[in-house]
């Protein structure tokens, strides 16, 4: 879904990433890079950012719909390109690789990460962060039967039937590793949905998470629960005004979970 509400959750998104990694945007140890590959970048956030970051990076960004902004740093050119398809990109062309929640929009996980790998120059690096579309909690605060159960399930099950996983996050390091990158590095994360963790970091985190949740509910879960799974859409707004008031709900402590991920083409490849 490319609407407002959703572009505007992408860009929450984006705020909500650069305070986990307090400010960077990427942990992978890349210096000096050349030539730098975004793809699915969304509105462009981390893009831009980067571009900014390193002017004397050229760096690419795709996406399938362009909803992009049209002022840009001189050294950022955003393109329309399905990463499911073949690549327009010269092989071994880009020191860095970057990919951010692409979860439910891949059918075939080992295939991507093939091309990320063949794009990629010799001891160039990839990086992907992606996160789980499951509420739980430490506290068992959650109570059985309660519609944070039947969002997390519905939504991994309508993945899974239309054959793009949204468990992703849960299994990238392995296939990373099996595409033959070295030196790959797995960080876990939570994301607090509201404003409830003692932590001042993951307090914050947790507000803008619960921000970007509200703005994102629908788009998430419309097409999802009537194409997908065959719900009505009078059945769907009830289910989502359930989900919303969850997320109002302050004796519920939950969040999300996410991992990023990065690892390295071997020099010698």
């Amino acid at each position: 879904p490319n609407d407002e509400d959703q572009n505007d959750q992408l860009d929450i998104a984006h705020h909500i990433f650069l305070l986990l990694l307090d400010g960077k945007l990427h942990l992978a140890p890349i210096r000096e890079p050349q030539m730098v590959l975004d793809v699915g970048t969304g509105t462009g956030l981390w893009a831009i950012d980067f571009a900014d970051e390193n002017p004397n990076a050229q760096v690419i960004a795709t996406d399938i719909s362009p909803i992009q902004p049209h002022w840009v740093p001189p050294n950022l050119r955003f393109q329309v390109d399905d990463c499911t398809e073949p690549w327009t990109f010269s092989e071994g062309q880009f020191d860095f690789i970057h990919i951010r929640c692409l979860y439910g929009s891949i059918a075939s996980w080992p295939e991507l990460y093939s091309r990320v790998y063949a794009h990629l120059k010799p001891g160039g690096y990839f990086e992907q962060v992606e996160y789980s579309v499951c509420w739980r909690t430490d506290d068992n605060s959650i109570p059985p039967g309660h519609v944070f159960h039947q969002a997390s399930k519905s939504y991994i099950e309508a993945g899974e039937k239309m054959g793009r996983t949204f468990r992703i996050w849960e299994f990238q390091k392995e296939l990373i590793d099996q595409a033959g990158f070295v030196d790959t590095v797995e960080k876990r994360f939570k994301m607090p949905l509201g404003p409830w963790a003692a932590e001042k970091k993951l307090k914050e985190i947790g507000k803008w998470h619960l921000l970007e949740a509200f703005q994102g509910i629908e788009g998430w879960t419309m097409a999802l629960m009537t194409r997908i799974l065959g719900w009505t859409y009078e059945e769907t707004q009830v289910f989502l005004a359930h989900v919303r008031a969850g997320f109002r709900d302050k004796s519920i402590h939950s969040y999300t979970s996410g991992s990023i991920v990065y690892g390295r083409k071997p020099l010698d490849a």
